[in-house]
Protein backbone atom coordinates (compact mmCIF):
# COMPACT_ATOMS: atom_id res chain seq x y z
CA UNK A 1 0.00 0.00 0.00
CA UNK A 2 1.63 3.16 -0.80
CA UNK A 3 0.20 5.27 1.23
CA UNK A 4 -2.68 5.56 4.08
CA UNK A 5 -3.71 8.14 6.68
CA UNK A 6 -3.19 7.30 10.41
CA UNK A 7 -6.38 5.17 10.18
CA UNK A 8 -7.38 2.89 7.13
CA UNK A 9 -10.73 4.01 4.81
CA UNK A 10 -12.66 0.86 5.24
CA UNK A 11 -16.14 0.52 3.48
CA UNK A 12 -18.79 -2.02 4.57
CA UNK A 13 -20.64 -4.06 2.65
CA UNK A 14 -23.90 -4.91 4.67
CA UNK A 15 -25.78 -2.88 7.00
CA UNK A 16 -28.09 -5.67 8.63
CA UNK A 17 -28.48 -7.69 11.54
CA UNK A 18 -24.72 -8.51 12.18
CA UNK A 19 -23.66 -5.96 9.58
CA UNK A 20 -24.81 -2.73 11.18
CA UNK A 21 -22.55 -3.47 14.77
CA UNK A 22 -19.70 -3.88 12.33
CA UNK A 23 -20.83 -0.27 11.22
CA UNK A 24 -20.62 0.78 14.73
CA UNK A 25 -17.40 -0.50 15.77
CA UNK A 26 -15.55 1.02 12.76
CA UNK A 27 -17.40 4.16 13.13
CA UNK A 28 -15.94 4.12 16.51
CA UNK A 29 -12.87 3.59 15.76
CA UNK A 30 -12.94 6.34 12.93
CA UNK A 31 -12.21 3.98 9.90
CA UNK A 32 -16.06 3.42 8.63
CA UNK A 33 -15.80 5.72 5.34
CA UNK A 34 -18.69 4.32 3.17
CA UNK A 35 -21.61 1.66 3.99
CA UNK A 36 -22.90 -0.27 0.64
CA UNK A 37 -26.42 -1.63 0.85
CA UNK A 38 -28.66 -2.86 -1.87
CA UNK A 39 -31.32 -1.98 0.61
CA UNK A 40 -32.66 0.98 1.57
CA UNK A 41 -33.30 -0.63 5.06
CA UNK A 42 -29.71 -1.18 5.41
CA UNK A 43 -28.87 2.57 4.18
CA UNK A 44 -30.67 4.08 6.53
CA UNK A 45 -29.76 2.05 9.28
CA UNK A 46 -26.13 2.78 8.24
CA UNK A 47 -26.57 6.92 8.40
CA UNK A 48 -28.57 6.40 11.58
CA UNK A 49 -25.22 4.49 13.46
CA UNK A 50 -23.01 6.62 11.57
CA UNK A 51 -23.86 10.10 10.78
CA UNK A 52 -22.58 11.65 7.56
CA UNK A 53 -21.11 8.37 6.21
CA UNK A 54 -20.99 7.92 2.73
CA UNK A 55 -23.78 5.22 1.21
CA UNK A 56 -24.37 3.16 -1.75
CA UNK A 57 -26.47 0.62 -3.20
CA UNK A 58 -23.60 -0.52 -5.69
CA UNK A 59 -20.80 -2.93 -4.87
CA UNK A 60 -19.06 -2.01 -8.07
CA UNK A 61 -18.92 1.90 -6.88
CA UNK A 62 -16.96 0.70 -3.60
CA UNK A 63 -14.31 -1.28 -5.69
CA UNK A 64 -13.59 1.12 -8.03
CA UNK A 65 -12.93 3.83 -5.60
CA UNK A 66 -9.08 4.20 -5.27
CA UNK A 67 -9.77 6.31 -1.62
CA UNK A 68 -11.41 3.14 -0.19
CA UNK A 69 -8.12 0.84 1.62
CA UNK A 70 -10.10 -2.02 2.56
CA UNK A 71 -13.71 -3.80 2.66
CA UNK A 72 -15.91 -5.52 5.45
CA UNK A 73 -18.11 -7.88 4.25
CA UNK A 74 -20.78 -8.79 6.12
CA UNK A 75 -23.81 -9.58 3.65
CA UNK A 76 -25.63 -13.14 3.41
CA UNK A 77 -22.90 -15.98 3.42
CA UNK A 78 -23.58 -17.11 -0.03
CA UNK A 79 -21.97 -13.90 -1.57
CA UNK A 80 -18.89 -13.77 0.82
CA UNK A 81 -17.09 -15.49 -2.23
CA UNK A 82 -17.80 -13.62 -4.75
CA UNK A 83 -17.31 -10.23 -3.20
CA UNK A 84 -14.19 -10.61 -1.52
CA UNK A 85 -12.36 -12.23 -4.64
CA UNK A 86 -13.88 -9.00 -6.36
CA UNK A 87 -12.75 -6.79 -3.41
CA UNK A 88 -9.46 -8.54 -3.48
CA UNK A 89 -8.30 -8.24 -6.79
CA UNK A 90 -9.52 -4.54 -6.61
CA UNK A 91 -6.32 -4.19 -4.90
CA UNK A 92 -8.29 -4.18 -1.34
CA UNK A 93 -7.70 -6.17 1.82
CA UNK A 94 -10.73 -7.81 2.79
CA UNK A 95 -12.41 -8.53 6.47
CA UNK A 96 -15.30 -11.47 5.51
CA UNK A 97 -17.79 -12.54 8.32
CA UNK A 98 -18.40 -16.43 9.27
CA UNK A 99 -18.69 -18.60 7.10
CA UNK A 100 -15.83 -17.40 5.46
CA UNK A 101 -17.30 -19.34 2.21
CA UNK A 102 -20.06 -22.11 1.94
CA UNK A 103 -16.90 -24.26 -0.06
CA UNK A 104 -14.10 -24.96 1.29
CA UNK A 105 -12.36 -25.27 -2.54
CA UNK A 106 -13.77 -21.11 -2.58
CA UNK A 107 -11.62 -20.50 0.79
CA UNK A 108 -9.06 -21.89 -0.69
CA UNK A 109 -9.01 -19.81 -4.13
CA UNK A 110 -9.44 -16.80 -2.00
CA UNK A 111 -6.67 -17.42 -0.35
CA UNK A 112 -4.26 -18.01 -3.30
CA UNK A 113 -6.11 -14.68 -4.44
CA UNK A 114 -5.10 -12.93 -1.35
CA UNK A 115 -1.64 -14.21 -1.79
CA UNK A 116 -1.36 -13.49 -5.36
CA UNK A 117 -2.45 -9.91 -4.82
CA UNK A 118 -0.34 -9.35 -0.89
CA UNK A 119 -3.87 -8.31 0.58
CA UNK A 120 -4.91 -8.96 4.18
CA UNK A 121 -7.49 -11.42 4.27
CA UNK A 122 -9.30 -11.83 8.08
CA UNK A 123 -12.23 -13.79 8.54
CA UNK A 124 -14.63 -12.51 11.53
CA UNK A 125 -14.11 -15.67 14.12
CA UNK A 126 -15.58 -13.26 16.71
CA UNK A 127 -15.22 -15.62 19.81
CA UNK A 128 -11.24 -16.01 19.38
CA UNK A 129 -11.23 -12.49 20.09
CA UNK A 130 -12.78 -12.62 23.73
CA UNK A 131 -10.41 -12.41 26.33
CA UNK A 132 -12.11 -15.39 27.90
CA UNK A 133 -10.78 -17.59 25.13
CA UNK A 134 -7.35 -15.82 24.65
CA UNK A 135 -6.84 -16.32 28.16
CA UNK A 136 -7.46 -20.21 27.57
CA UNK A 137 -5.38 -20.26 24.11
CA UNK A 138 -2.28 -18.69 26.23
CA UNK A 139 -2.81 -21.06 29.84
CA UNK A 140 -3.10 -24.18 27.22
CA UNK A 141 0.20 -23.40 25.35
CA UNK A 142 2.00 -22.75 28.02
CA UNK A 143 1.24 -26.08 29.63
CA UNK A 144 -0.98 -25.21 32.70
CA UNK A 145 -3.71 -27.66 31.70
CA UNK A 146 -1.70 -30.30 30.59
CA UNK A 147 -2.88 -33.13 27.97
CA UNK A 148 -6.20 -31.07 27.16
CA UNK A 149 -8.41 -34.68 26.56
CA UNK A 150 -11.72 -32.98 25.22
CA UNK A 151 -14.04 -30.18 25.06
CA UNK A 152 -17.85 -29.16 24.95
CA UNK A 153 -19.16 -26.26 23.37
CA UNK A 154 -23.31 -25.66 24.09
CA UNK A 155 -24.43 -22.71 21.51
CA UNK A 156 -28.31 -22.88 22.49
CA UNK A 157 -30.94 -20.30 22.80
CA UNK A 158 -34.79 -19.67 21.86
CA UNK A 159 -33.24 -17.61 18.97
CA UNK A 160 -33.89 -16.40 15.30
CA UNK A 161 -35.14 -19.44 13.51
CA UNK A 162 -33.73 -20.09 9.53
CA UNK A 163 -35.59 -21.34 6.98
CA UNK A 164 -32.53 -21.43 4.70
CA UNK A 165 -29.20 -21.97 6.69
CA UNK A 166 -29.30 -24.36 8.85
CA UNK A 167 -28.49 -23.89 12.85
CA UNK A 168 -24.73 -26.35 12.32
CA UNK A 169 -24.08 -23.45 9.86
CA UNK A 170 -25.60 -20.47 11.52
CA UNK A 171 -24.19 -20.98 14.44
CA UNK A 172 -21.41 -23.77 15.20
CA UNK A 173 -18.60 -21.83 12.84
CA UNK A 174 -18.18 -19.62 16.45
CA UNK A 175 -17.61 -22.98 18.10
CA UNK A 176 -15.28 -24.58 15.85
CA UNK A 177 -12.98 -21.61 15.30
CA UNK A 178 -12.36 -22.19 19.32
CA UNK A 179 -12.10 -25.92 19.39
CA UNK A 180 -9.59 -25.46 16.91
CA UNK A 181 -7.93 -23.19 17.96
CA UNK A 182 -7.59 -24.61 21.28
CA UNK A 183 -6.31 -28.23 20.07
CA UNK A 184 -4.32 -27.08 17.69
CA UNK A 185 -5.42 -28.03 14.31
CA UNK A 186 -8.11 -30.14 12.13
CA UNK A 187 -9.46 -33.21 13.74
CA UNK A 188 -9.54 -36.86 12.13
CA UNK A 189 -13.20 -36.89 11.60
CA UNK A 190 -16.58 -35.62 12.37
CA UNK A 191 -20.02 -37.06 13.29
CA UNK A 192 -22.95 -35.16 13.56
CA UNK A 193 -27.14 -35.62 13.79
CA UNK A 194 -29.71 -33.36 14.01
CA UNK A 195 -33.17 -32.70 13.79
CA UNK A 196 -35.63 -30.64 11.65
CA UNK A 197 -38.82 -29.51 13.50
CA UNK A 198 -39.41 -26.02 12.14
CA UNK A 199 -38.90 -26.45 8.43
CA UNK A 200 -38.32 -29.55 6.15
CA UNK A 201 -34.61 -30.35 5.63
CA UNK A 202 -33.42 -27.10 7.46
CA UNK A 203 -32.09 -28.62 11.34
CA UNK A 204 -32.78 -26.47 14.10
CA UNK A 205 -30.18 -28.93 16.07
CA UNK A 206 -26.96 -30.50 15.53
CA UNK A 207 -25.00 -32.37 17.97
CA UNK A 208 -21.68 -33.07 16.70
CA UNK A 209 -18.25 -34.94 17.34
CA UNK A 210 -15.32 -34.28 16.46
CA UNK A 211 -12.48 -36.77 17.21
CA UNK A 212 -8.81 -35.47 17.35
CA UNK A 213 -5.32 -37.37 17.36
CA UNK A 214 -4.37 -39.37 20.80
CA UNK A 215 -8.19 -39.89 21.16
CA UNK A 216 -8.92 -36.38 21.81
CA UNK A 217 -12.20 -34.92 21.49
CA UNK A 218 -14.47 -32.15 21.01
CA UNK A 219 -18.71 -31.82 21.22
CA UNK A 220 -20.88 -29.27 19.63
CA UNK A 221 -24.45 -28.90 20.58
CA UNK A 222 -26.16 -25.91 18.86
CA UNK A 223 -29.98 -24.87 18.68
CA UNK A 224 -32.28 -22.23 18.00
CA UNK A 225 -35.57 -24.16 19.79
CA UNK A 226 -33.63 -24.59 23.54
CA UNK A 227 -35.80 -22.20 26.27
CA UNK A 228 -33.02 -20.90 27.69
CA UNK A 229 -29.81 -19.04 26.73
CA UNK A 230 -26.62 -21.21 27.43
CA UNK A 231 -23.35 -20.31 25.39
CA UNK A 232 -20.58 -22.59 27.61
CA UNK A 233 -17.27 -23.95 27.39
CA UNK A 234 -15.65 -26.57 29.36
CA UNK A 235 -12.28 -27.71 28.53
CA UNK A 236 -11.27 -31.05 29.88
CA UNK A 237 -7.20 -31.12 30.79
CA UNK A 238 -4.98 -33.72 32.30
CA UNK A 239 -4.14 -31.34 34.98
CA UNK A 240 -6.66 -28.57 35.10
CA UNK A 241 -10.27 -27.70 33.56
CA UNK A 242 -12.40 -24.58 32.94
CA UNK A 243 -15.55 -23.16 32.27
CA UNK A 244 -16.17 -20.42 30.19
CA UNK A 245 -19.91 -18.94 30.83
CA UNK A 246 -19.93 -16.24 27.37
CA UNK A 247 -23.63 -15.29 28.76
CA UNK A 248 -21.46 -14.10 32.08
CA UNK A 249 -18.69 -13.32 30.56
CA UNK A 250 -17.07 -15.57 33.52
CA UNK A 251 -14.23 -18.16 33.22
CA UNK A 252 -13.57 -20.59 36.09
CA UNK A 253 -10.61 -22.38 36.57
CA UNK A 254 -10.38 -25.99 38.41
CA UNK A 255 -7.42 -27.44 39.44
CA UNK A 256 -8.85 -31.03 39.51
CA UNK A 257 -6.40 -34.14 38.38
CA UNK A 258 -7.43 -37.84 38.72
CA UNK A 259 -4.24 -39.65 39.94
CA UNK A 260 -3.84 -43.14 39.68
CA UNK A 261 -2.31 -45.14 42.85
CA UNK A 262 -1.97 -49.08 42.63
CA UNK A 263 -4.26 -49.07 39.82
CA UNK A 264 -7.15 -47.06 42.15
CA UNK A 265 -7.70 -43.99 40.73
CA UNK A 266 -7.79 -41.20 43.17
CA UNK A 267 -9.12 -37.59 42.62
CA UNK A 268 -7.34 -34.41 43.88
CA UNK A 269 -9.49 -31.44 43.59
CA UNK A 270 -7.36 -28.33 44.89
CA UNK A 271 -10.47 -25.94 44.06
CA UNK A 272 -11.25 -23.61 41.76
CA UNK A 273 -10.77 -19.91 40.88
CA UNK A 274 -12.31 -17.29 38.69
CA UNK A 275 -10.32 -15.02 36.22
CA UNK A 276 -11.39 -11.00 36.39
CA UNK A 277 -12.37 -10.77 31.94
CA UNK A 278 -11.94 -6.98 31.19
CA UNK A 279 -15.55 -5.85 29.88
CA UNK A 280 -14.86 -4.33 26.12
CA UNK A 281 -16.20 -5.40 23.53
CA UNK A 282 -14.28 -8.47 21.33
CA UNK A 283 -16.23 -7.39 18.48
CA UNK A 284 -14.01 -4.06 18.61
CA UNK A 285 -10.67 -5.53 19.55
CA UNK A 286 -11.63 -7.86 16.27
CA UNK A 287 -11.93 -4.61 14.16
CA UNK A 288 -9.26 -3.09 15.34
CA UNK A 289 -7.11 -6.22 14.89
CA UNK A 290 -7.86 -6.37 11.38
CA UNK A 291 -7.01 -2.35 11.35
CA UNK A 292 -3.73 -3.06 12.78
CA UNK A 293 -2.61 -5.89 9.90
CA UNK A 294 -3.94 -3.32 7.42
CA UNK A 295 -1.33 -1.01 8.55
CA UNK A 296 1.49 -3.55 9.48
CA UNK A 297 0.50 -5.95 6.66
CA UNK A 298 1.05 -8.52 9.88
CA UNK A 299 -1.07 -11.73 9.34
CA UNK A 300 -4.34 -11.88 11.05
CA UNK A 301 -4.89 -14.53 13.94
CA UNK A 302 -8.16 -15.43 11.74
CA UNK A 303 -6.50 -15.67 8.34
CA UNK A 304 -7.80 -17.36 5.67
CA UNK A 305 -6.11 -20.21 6.90
CA UNK A 306 -8.16 -20.26 9.49
CA UNK A 307 -11.56 -19.90 7.84
CA UNK A 308 -10.90 -22.55 5.22
CA UNK A 309 -10.40 -24.91 8.05
CA UNK A 310 -13.73 -24.17 9.65
CA UNK A 311 -15.32 -24.31 6.25
CA UNK A 312 -13.73 -27.97 6.11
CA UNK A 313 -15.44 -28.82 9.05
CA UNK A 314 -18.57 -27.25 8.73
CA UNK A 315 -18.48 -29.21 4.89
CA UNK A 316 -17.92 -32.21 6.99
CA UNK A 317 -20.77 -31.63 9.54
CA UNK A 318 -23.29 -31.01 7.22
CA UNK A 319 -21.88 -34.57 4.73
CA UNK A 320 -22.59 -36.66 8.16
CA UNK A 321 -25.48 -34.45 8.80
CA UNK A 322 -27.00 -35.69 5.30
CA UNK A 323 -25.69 -39.09 5.67
CA UNK A 324 -27.63 -39.48 9.12
CA UNK A 325 -25.06 -39.05 10.74
CA UNK A 326 -22.13 -41.12 9.21
CA UNK A 327 -18.71 -40.56 10.55
CA UNK A 328 -17.01 -37.87 7.66
CA UNK A 329 -13.12 -37.88 7.77
CA UNK A 330 -11.42 -34.34 6.99
CA UNK A 331 -9.32 -33.65 4.20
CA UNK A 332 -6.30 -32.33 5.65
CA UNK A 333 -5.49 -30.85 2.35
Amino acid sequence: MESMSDKPNVALLGCGYWGKNLARNFHRLRALSCVCDPSEAGRATASAIADGVQTTDQFETVFRDSEIDAVAIATPAPSHFELAAEALRAGKDVFVEKPMTLHADEADQLQEIAKEQQRVLMVGHLMEYHPAVQHLREAITGGEFGEVRYLISNRLNFGIVRTAENAWWSLAPHDISVILRLMGGLPESVTCHGGSFVTEGVNDLANAQLQFSAGRQARIAVSWLHPVKERKLFVIGSERSAIFDDTANSLTLFDQQVNVNKGIPELNDQGAKSIVLPVDEPLQRECQHFLECVQTRATPLTDGASGAAVVRVLEAGQRSLEQGGKEIQIDEH
